[in-house]
């Protein structure tokens, strides 16, 4: 992998949390990329980000999308959000929601998500406070083997 394509990935993973809440919500975040080989062809890109949705929030959803530069068709996006206020035994971070996207031909992937709810007239936050959120992609290694 190219460290340009290094670069503008961890670049973009930082930029997430702004295009899911205003940046006033996500100030100073925390972002860390690698990649994990699976074979010498193709590997798992790793993101991990925080995301702080306050007390005051009114928005009803927050999504992730993203392009991968070099995606491995017939593999998914898989999206994973821990609670860091709700620590199981044995883990450092809670488990929340998890959940995977397509990737289009172009490389392309979106998921959206319920962050508010209304039920019985009672507004609901799903999610409040501090989560740590995963994504990973399966990448090719060498570009030139896209």
């Amino acid at each position: 992998m190219s460290k340009t394509t290094l670069f503008y990935g961890t670049a973009f993973a930082a930029l997430l949390l702004v295009v899911i809440f205003p940046s006033s919500y996500a100030e100073n975040q925390f972002s860390k990329t690698e990649v994990i080989p699976i074979d010498k062809n193709i590997g798992i890109q790793k993101t991990v980000l925080i995301l702080s949705v306050p007390k005051d929030n009114h928005l009803p959803w927050g999504f992730v999308e993203g392009k991968i530069a070099n995606p491995v068709p017939g593999y998914p996006v898989i999206i994973q959000i821990f609670d860091n206020d709700d620590k199981i035994a044995g883990n450092n971070i809670g488990a929340f929601h998890f959940a995977q996207t397509n990737v289009n031909e172009d490389g392309t992937y979106e998921y959206k998500f319920r962050i508010r709810d209304v039920r019985d007239g009672n507004v609901i936050n799903i999610f409040e406070g501090d989560y740590t959120v995963k994504i990973f992609k399966v990448v090719y290694l060498d570009l030139t083997s896209t």
